[in-house]
């Protein structure tokens, strides 16, 4: 069965920056990871793009974000420090996804990553989200600096869009990049966004893998 995602996007303004990492890194990642079918998290701030934090969950499957485990948690379950730090932050993404390339593969899978590349599409055409998934591996796959690749379908706000997470051992730059694979997709990006992994204090908070 593919795997699933959850994605979430947020920046707080300066002022509570601290505090938003400690409410992250000490209570909201750690109790997603203690529910049933959660893999493993991680968190990366962007340095091309916006808003500045993503943090991402690996699922069993995405039904796992419908379950009585996470409901426990989420909704209307929310603690007095979520509720807080959700009237503060900015640029607030919560997306679910499915795992349509290659279906069943984690973060890291393929070793450490320098940079993680965010592709977002919307409005997609029906007869070009066929384009999607060969088009991204036509730009990334085989290439020395790419890690490994993964594209999902994504549903947020009532609205389905596509991801593709690319993850790099080196940093590769934008200049001279051949969109043409995507053919009709292409018009359909969103937000093409870079990422360095999240640490703090020398450390990777939350990891479960």
């Amino acid at each position: 069965m593919a795997k699933g995602l959850l994605l979430a996007m947020m920046e707080p303004p300066g002022v509570h920056d601290a505090e938003f990492n400690d409410w992250y890194d000490n209570e909201h990642l750690p109790e997603r990871l203690a529910v049933d079918g959660f893999l493993n998290a991680r968190r990366f701030v962007c340095f091309e793009g916006w808003p500045r934090y993503l943090a991402l969950y690996d699922l069993a499957t995405v039904d796992v974000l419908h379950s009585p485990g996470y409901f426990a948690i989420a909704r209307d379950r929310y603690s007095a420090w979520t509720h807080r730090t959700q009237a503060f932050v900015q640029g607030l993404l919560r997306a679910e996804g499915v795992q349509l390339y290659p279906g069943d593969t984690l973060i890291g899978a393929a070793g450490l990553s320098a940079r993680l590349v965010l592709w977002r599409f919307r409005d997609v055409p029906e007869a070009a989200v066929a384009h999607i998934v060969p088009g991204l591996r036509a730009i990334y796959e085989g290439r020395p600096e790419t890690a490994q690749l993964r594209v999902y379908k994504l549903a947020h706000d009532d609205a389905v869009g596509y991801l593709g997470l690319v993850e790099l051992r080196m940093p590769r730059g934008f200049e001279g990049l051949d969109l043409s694979p995507l053919r009709d997709a292409a018009r359909c990006i969103e937000a093409v966004n870079v990422y360095v992994p999240y640490r703090r204090r020398g450390k990777v908070p939350g990891l479960k893998t």
